[in-house]
């Protein structure tokens, strides 16, 4: 078997106990998350000219990505999305260099497919037979596109509100999908009691240790989309957290083992829904963790997390890289959404364009500077929720009689 991965272990950040990479655990004894680690000792041999000759897709990266045998790898063509200009937009939002990284070019419309391409291929290494979430969106469909790659059986629950598109997908690609009144931390509650039943192994945010190590390859990608030069801030949309914290692991990595220098590190922001905002009232009162929202209700249903299992950390994260939290109501969100698309011909998500519509707040706030690098991720392809595509002010059509 060739080895390829520098992946030698699993540790917890709170307690520091170590586990063995091949052995299947969720989450820490101390009930911490865990993360993957790697030899970045090692990792210093590695050379960033390399990953131009490397596979298009977040596979290039695989050194630091914890699968070992490369056989084992589940891989729709996820990753290696584009970097693009808003040069209008960014200029009428008082940003001479706006950027925008459009995950909405993942195979199945999301960055769910990076976390679901190395969760997956993960569980295929070691052995594991079925796997099962909690979601309330996009990371259904992703999940049950892998599994059904990788023959590995799969099972989902959302809230019977979530969108019909993401239950449908999720359906259609293999899922055995179940619905349940309540939000995704109720649908947490009663995978996580049919987890153990049937012994399946749980995937869901946090509660294993391979999703967020897809997700920090968004930041690898930036880092060689960019000439390894980090952009001042990266806007986030945020819910249950696992790009930030991902992005800042991966930024972490790329210091030690020299491919990042260490003050290019961009300033992490989370953005959310007024309507479900646990993250940035938890920043904005100081807090070490985040506590639940109630009556949480958005249009951007993949920021509609009442609470994440990752807070602490999240939170951690923010501070450490100088970011902050900011909140923006919905109809900014659908105002950008619309606004977007007529100046830059772009169609994002909902949650991609909370944060575009949170880049006013923060100039406000005097914190950011005109000529930074503002770099916003679009989670998915606007595509994927049509509500966003019915406002009347969006569609004035015009008939033409012949």
């Amino acid at each position: 078997m060739k080895k390829v991965s520098l992946f030698k272990e699993l540790f917890c950040p709170d307690c520091n106990r170590t586990y063995n990479k091949d052995e299947i655990v969720n989450m820490c004894s101390c009930g911490s998350l865990l993360f993957a680690g790697y030899d970045l000792q090692q990792g210093r041999n590695l050379k960033k000219e390399t990953l131009e000759r490397g596979q298009n897709n977040q596979w290039r990266y695989r050194e630091l990505l914890p699968v070992i045998d490369p056989d084992s790898i589940i891989s729709l063509g996820e990753g290696c999305t584009p970097l693009l200009e808003l040069n209008k937009l960014g200029y009428d939002l008082g940003i001479k260099n706006l950027l925008l990284k459009d995950e909405g070019f993942n195979p199945t419309g999301s960055f769910k497919d990076r976390g679901a391409s190395c969760g997956i291929s993960r569980a295929r290494e070691l052995g594991i037979e079925t796997v099962c979430m909690a979601t309330a969106g996009n990371a259904g469909g992703a999940w049950a596109a892998y599994s059904a790659r990788a023959g590995i059986e799969f099972h989902v629950i959302m809230p019977e509100d979530a969108l019909l598109m993401n239950k449908n997908e999720s359906n259609v690609r293999g899922g055995n999908t179940y619905t349940i009144e309540g939000l995704i931390t109720d649908a947490g509650a009663v995978m996580g009691e049919m987890a153990r039943e049937n012994g399946w192994f749980e995937v869901s945010t946090f509660k294993e240790p391979y999703r967020v190590e897809g997700k920090k390859t968004i930041g690898f990608e930036i880092a060689q989309e960019m000439n390894w030069e980090m952009p001042d801030v990266i806007i986030c949309p945020t819910g249950g957290g696992v790009a930030i914290i991902g992005i800042w692991k991966g930024v972490q990595e790329m210091v030690e083992i020299g491919w990042l220098s260490r003050d290019n590190k961009p300033r992490m922001v989370a953005v959310q829904s007024t309507g479900c905002a646990p993250v940035v009232r938890a920043f904005q009162e100081g807090k070490e963790d985040v506590d639940y929202w109630n009556d949480a209700r958005t249009i951007a249903g993949g920021i509609r997390v009442p609470r994440t299992l990752g807070g602490k950390w999240l939170l951690k994260f923010i501070r450490e890289s100088g970011g902050t939290a900011v909140a923006v109501p919905d109809s900014e969100i659908q105002e950008m959404v619309e606004r977007t698309a007529k100046k830059e011909g772009l169609l994002l998500c909902a949650e991609g364009a909370a944060g575009l519509a949170a880049i006013p707040r923060l100039m406000e706030m005097g914190y950011l500077a005109i000529d930074e690098r503002v770099l916003v991720l679009n989670t998915g392809s606007g595509l994927k929720n049509p509500i966003l595509l019915t406002s009347e002010s969006q569609f004035m059509l015009k008939s033409i009689k012949n």
